[in-house]
């Protein structure tokens, strides 16, 4: 081989180290600026409050601040399409969610797929929803509820945030899984549902604690049950749907991604904080107020969940025919 082939292709085999050498560079600095974490909801409910949680610990720990920068639309579509298309650098986290995993079947066109294009970096928090029933109704257990349900097949509506949403999903599964006939009336947003909850137009909802938990203190509410597989710590005294419904789970959780082709070493950075985090009683606290648990764990193990539950609430849409609004 002659020196000026043997020169081109050491030139060449730098030029092919060379992306290699400077993102293990950017990892060892990282951050070396501020981040930025999507929220793809609205501000002021619990993964929005979760998110400012984690937002201030990974400032407070990793030197460099971390602003929250809510992109609400599309049932969180906006803002996950916002990540997918960011540079890979670690400087732009997002807040994935349970509406991830929903979103992968109920939307058709959407221009990206959310397990190929985010890396699941760690969780934060499960959350259950709760099954609550207008006082009018006769059932004081998820048994009694069964039974008036089937007594009556097509007279209870059961209300939810929106086509596609976690509650919807909960009431679903819950239709499919106890055999009973209950009816969908969809809303814009948690709000609107929970009003005409209160005023006896819908007689069921699978809504979330910390919206519901006061009108339960009221009397206004019955709680019959949680929606994870076993009690809520904020709850316990109220049991899980699946002590009368036998495999029944349908839980919301929380946790970061980030933009696929992210260097492995800010991945493990970012779990290692984050899961310190997780760690800390104030946190813990904190969570717990909103209903949660923290999830803590690696990075592949967030994403068999992701992988998970993306499998279970496609089964659910395919099955109940589910199209968004």
């Amino acid at each position: 081989m002659n020196t000026a082939r043997r020169r081109l292709l050491q030139l060449a085999a730098g030029i092919a180290i060379l992306p290699v050498t400077t993102f293990a560079a950017r990892a060892e600095d990282y951050p070396a600026r501020p981040i930025r974490l999507i929220v793809p909801q609205a501000a002021g409910g619990a993964a929005d409050i979760s998110a400012r949680l984690i937002g201030q610990w990974l400032a407070d720990h990793l030197g460099q601040p971390c602003t929250i920068e809510n992109r609400p639309g599309a049932g969180g579509n906006i803002g996950t399409e916002a990540v997918v298309t960011s540079e890979p650098d670690g400087y732009t986290l997002l807040l994935a969610g349970s509406f991830n995993a929903i979103n992968a079947t109920l939307y058709d066109k959407l221009s990206f797929n959310f397990i190929r294009d985010i890396a699941p970096v760690a969780g934060i928090m499960r959350n259950p929803l709760i099954m609550v029933v207008h006082p009018s109704i006769p059932a004081a257990t998820v048994a009694e509820l069964i039974a008036y349900a089937k007594a009556n097949p097509g007279k209870l509506n059961f209300g939810s945030a929106g086509n596609g949403s976690p509650q919807h999903m909960a009431g679903e599964l819950f239709k499919m899984m106890a055999g009973v006939d209950i009816t969908h009336v969809h809303y814009r947003g948690s709000a609107a549902m929970l009003t005409d909850l209160l005023r006896g137009e819908i007689q069921l909802a699978f809504d979330p604690i910390l919206s519901s938990l006061e009108h339960i203190k009221s009397g206004k509410l019955r709680a019959l049950a949680v929606t994870t597989a076993t009690r809520s710590p904020t709850l316990p005294d109220i049991p899980s749907v699946g002590e009368f419904v036998s495999g029944y789970e349908s839980v919301g959780w929380v946790g970061i991604g980030v933009p696929q082709r992210t260097p492995v070493q800010i991945v493990a950075k970012l779990n290692a904080t984050i899961n310190a985090a997780l760690a800390d009683t104030k946190i813990n606290g904190r969570l717990a107020s909103l209903g949660g648990t923290p999830l803590p764990g690696s990075s592949t193990e967030f994403g068999r969940l992701i992988a998970e539950q993306t499998e279970r609430w496609g089964n659910v849409i395919r099955t109940a025919q589910i199209r968004p609004e």
